[in-house]
């Protein structure tokens, strides 16, 4: 369920609480001492500026004059040079180490803020349902990650503490302009409103932008992550260039709302500066007639003059640090979005705990649909009792994989029970029920990591014995010893330093090592040339010895030797029996058979 916040048109208060609540609050201390660091550092801006004015009436109008630092501190007659400067140096003296100090806090709290913020997408991410991990593409996860993660900081850290130092100068030169000339500063303030317009007109064509923006950058990340995955078929398809034309495509459109972006922060500042010339050419010509009557001195002038400039420096300031603050909230809209999501697959509040030892699986009723799709599986009842073997066959589209699933549950079925034990699944923990079941399907997967971690994955603890033990049983021990590094080999990237023989024999070594009570096995040895399937065959049957065992198999050849073979098409269990009793039976999983030349017949064409 979505958050309010996640409107793009939803009250900004929400949306600030939760920032500060899920991120800022936990780095407090540094974003706190962070402000007051940019509040000195931009108080002092304007109290350097506010010292031109006995700076030049003390030291070049009239050296003799009685002359008071800040209109508070006065200084000897004729000791102006020492003090004014002197003074000039502590303030700047001071505003460096504020501004040190600011930089290295927000720079702390910022990569802080990221860090949460990564850390909290991919455990959202990891945890999500297998049914929105299909839908959503992996490369708007990486863009929230690696983008919008990187756009909050910025806009919570930099932008915050930037914008109160810049607040606090305008603040800061406003009292100070006033002391000097209160009707002069009331002239400048004359402009405020034109330029909060200004500012207005160009918020609105940056928070559009920066949308368009977020969105062609997820669709740049998933361009780019399929190339990657599919670079092989590229090649072979001679594709590159097409790929690449689309990929530029993908850019030219990211790269106008980028522009558009960065048109509206640039073209804002040029706009304001406008509006503050105007107001320095009137200050000018109001602050000469006042001069012409003494009115206003020259220091008085040149430091009202100063701060005058600062303020518009600042307020230029503000008005790019406004594009960020509205970058940084849609993106956190964004983020809040994505984390929001709860997952469907969710354990009871008080799970049942499942005892050790071997388990029983019963299948009572299940069907299964994905969303509002039509039922992948209707009605289908099976028992796998432990040191059985259940085989799953029949045409492809079927729902035999469906079925595996639902065991670890991957997914929820829709109706019926699946029980462990008597013990309904969605009543135990999900620790607890998936540490009792071992998985090798056709394409194993291995991190870029060493075989010995790789096969420790599932018991982290286990000795390196143990872990050698478990690659003796799934017949991967020898090769991997030959290897230069032995099991401190690394993997590669998904394993593809291994062989497809040699990733499956490791992931058998996986499941030995795991020792669960039921194991499932999908299509295991259907990639696999011949001599490498004899030896994953051989250890899996080692595997399979003792425990509760569902196979998916499209080479029946593997599945002769199961207790039980089930024939499912469209959903439904059509058939069952062992090897001989269907072939006899001269049904679907007969003309299977003879397809592949197993009952002793000529193979016959695949119908498909």
């Amino acid at each position: 369920m979505s958050s309010p916040v996640n409107d793009e048109k939803a009250p900004l208060r929400p949306l600030l609480a939760r920032i500060w609540r899920d991120y800022l609050s936990h780095h407090k201390s540094a974003l706190f001492a962070s402000i007051l660091c940019a509040v000195a550092a931009g108080g002092l801006n304007a109290l350097t500026l506010k010292l031109l004015e006995p700076a030049i009436n003390g030291l070049f109008v009239d050296p003799d004059a009685p002359i008071r630092l800040w209109g508070l501190f006065p200084i000897p007659p004729g000791q102006s040079l020492i003090w004014i400067p002197a003074t000039i140096v502590v303030v700047a003296f001071v505003w460096t180490l504020a501004s040190l100090g600011q930089a290295a806090l927000v720079n702390r709290l910022g990569h802080g803020i990221v860090g949460d913020i990564q850390v909290r997408l991919f455990g959202a991410m990891i945890r999500a349902d297998l049914a929105r991990l299909r839908s959503q593409h992996t490369g708007s996860f990486v863009s929230s990650v690696l983008f919008d993660a990187n756009l909050v900081r910025e806009a919570f850290t930099s932008g915050v503490v930037n914008y109160t130092q810049n607040a606090v100068t305008l603040l800061a030169v406003i009292v100070g302009m006033a002391f000097i000339d209160w009707q002069l500063t009331l002239v400048v303030l004359l402009g405020v409103p034109l330029i909060s317009f200004v500012l207005r007109r160009f918020s609105k064509r940056t928070r559009k932008a920066t949308v368009g923006a977020m969105k062609e950058t997820e669709t740049l990340s998933t361009a780019l992550m399929e190339n990657l995955d599919g670079v092989r078929l590229i090649k072979l398809e001679n594709r590159e260039a097409a790929e690449q034309a689309r990929v530029g495509d993908v850019v030219a459109r990211r790269q106008r709302h980028v522009i558009k972006s960065a048109d509206s922060r640039a073209f804002a500042g040029p706009f304001s500066n406008l509006v503050a010339m105007i107001v320095v050419a009137t200050v000018m010509a109001y602050a000469g007639w006042k001069s012409r009557d003494g009115q206003m001195s020259v220091g008085a002038f040149a430091a009202f003059i100063g701060l005058l400039m600062l303020a518009g420096q600042s307020l230029r300031q503000v008005v790019n640090l406004q594009t960020v603050m509205i970058e940084g909230l849609t993106a956190a809209r964004r983020l809040f979005a994505s984390l929001d999501i709860q997952p469907e697959i969710r354990q009871a509040a008080a799970p049942v705990a499942l005892p050790e030892g071997p388990a029983t699986v019963v299948f009572d009723g299940v069907s299964f649909s994905y969303a509002s799709a039509a039922p992948t599986i209707s009605d289908v009842s099976l028992t796998v009792a432990p040191g059985e073997t259940v085989a799953l066959v029949g045409p492809s589209g079927g729902g035999k994989s469906t079925l595996l699933s639902l065991l670890p549950r991957f997914y929820d079925v829709t109706a019926g029970t699946i029980t462990i034990n008597g013990i309904d699944l969605r009543d135990l923990s999900l620790t607890d029920l998936r540490a009792r079941i071992a998985l090798v399907t056709q394409e194993p997967f291995l991190f870029d990591d060493t075989i010995e971690a790789n096969i420790a994955y599932g018991r982290p603890g286990a000795t390196p014995e143990q872990i050698a033990e478990a690659a003796r049983s799934a017949a991967a021990h020898d090769f991997i010893t030959a290897l230069p590094d032995g099991y401190q080999t690394r993997a590669g990237e998904a394993g593809m330093r291994l062989s497809g023989g040699q990733r499956q024999r490791i992931a058998i070594a996986r499941a030995f090592l795991k020792d669960a009570p039921i194991l499932l096995l999908d299509e295991a040895t259907s990639a696999l040339d011949t001599e490498s399937e004899a030896l994953v065959q051989a250890a899996l049957e080692r595997l399979m010895t003792g425990r509760s065992t569902l196979m998916i198999a499209h080479r029946l050849s593997t599945v002769q030797r199961a207790d039980r073979i089930l024939v499912l098409e469209a959903g439904r269990i059509v058939e069952s029996g062992t090897h001989a009793a269907l072939v006899r039976k001269g049904g679907l999983y007969s003309r299977l058979a003879r397809q592949q030349s197993l009952d002793g017949a000529p193979a016959v064409a695949t119908v498909a």
